[in-house]
């Protein structure tokens, strides 16, 4: 039996069942890390903000000057083809990628002309809202002059899963990460908000974590409800003694936090209500995935 659930890929014109091979060990992305994806959801029928996401990958893309081949309503287009093969109720996650193949003139950097694209599906069920835990990151997030922070690529994520292995030796699910001067930027795996004296507060954006689609969207729901949203610079401190902690992201989109270190947290009503409108929004506005 497979390790992995059931995935679809789409590559070079056709639909590949399970988890084809699609590079060697003299592609320039298996051994120099020029490879970029972008990750969103197909739930309930929806897939909500999937164009932003689509376009959001080919400026990665560009960023580790690769050479996008997709226009973002063409990826749009085949995640709805693509979900068609699936169950009418699967929970999907959706990652369309770019990677280069040959090495630029003998050199580390890329060949752009030898850019490569897929798009891959597959079932992944969605996190029910529990027991989830935070502690402070023992590694910390790098600065735009040292990596490309500005876009969704590979070679970020081996210093944040550290972060999280670290975190859950230590008996916690996840880790507040911080960035080079000591403030928080994110967790190893999602944009996070706090709350503090009726009003919701989130790491303001310095080019040392992704702004992503989802914590923009929640910011943009929040507000348009009425609810007051700082992006502030905050340190470890201000969550500790913030009145709720929640996170956002594409795998789980909005989740509690209810433990940071050793003190207990109950699921807060901004979180209830982001949660809520997030919902709403994705059904009464998101694309329909099988249309």
């Amino acid at each position: 039996m497979a390790w992995y659930s059931q995935t679809w890929t789409w590559f070079e014109g056709k639909w590949l069942d399970g988890n084809p091979a699609l590079m060697g060990p003299r592609s320039h992305a298996f051994w120099l890390a020029s490879s970029v994806f972008d990750g969103a959801r197909v739930f309930e029928g929806v897939m909500p903000d999937m164009d932003l996401h689509a376009a959001r990958v080919n400026r990665s893309a560009r960023t580790l000057g690769l050479l996008p081949t997709m226009e973002a309503e063409a990826i749009v287009e085949l995640t709805r083809e693509g979900a068609r093969k699936f169950g009418p109720d699967a929970a999907l996650y959706v990652k369309p990628m770019y990677w280069a193949e040959a090495d630029g003139l003998g050199t580390i950097a890329p060949d752009p002309n030898s850019t490569r694209f897929c798009l891959c599906l597959f079932e992944a069920p969605m996190p029910v809202p529990g027991g989830f835990s935070v502690t402070k990151g023992a590694f910390r997030r790098p600065t735009l002059e040292t990596m490309p922070t500005d876009s969704k690529s590979g070679c970020l994520y081996p210093n944040n899963a550290r972060v999280l292995l670290e975190a859950r030796s230590r008996g916690f699910d996840n880790a507040l990460v911080l960035d080079m001067l000591g403030n928080v930027a994110e967790t190893a795996t999602s944009n996070v908000f706090m709350a503090k004296d009726g009003a919701v507060f989130t790491p303001a954006p310095n080019g040392t974590f992704l702004n992503g689609i989802t914590r923009q969207r929640v910011i943009r729901l929040l507000r348009d409800a009425g609810v007051t949203v700082n992006e502030a610079t905050l340190r470890y401190e201000d969550f500790e003694t913030a009145d709720e902690i929640f996170i956002s992201g594409n795998y789980s989109k909005v989740m509690p936090v209810l433990k940071i270190d050793g003190r207990e947290l109950q699921p807060g009503p901004f979180y209830r209500k982001a949660r809520e409108l997030y919902w709403a929004f994705a059904h009464d506005k998101a694309g329909k995935a099988a249309a």
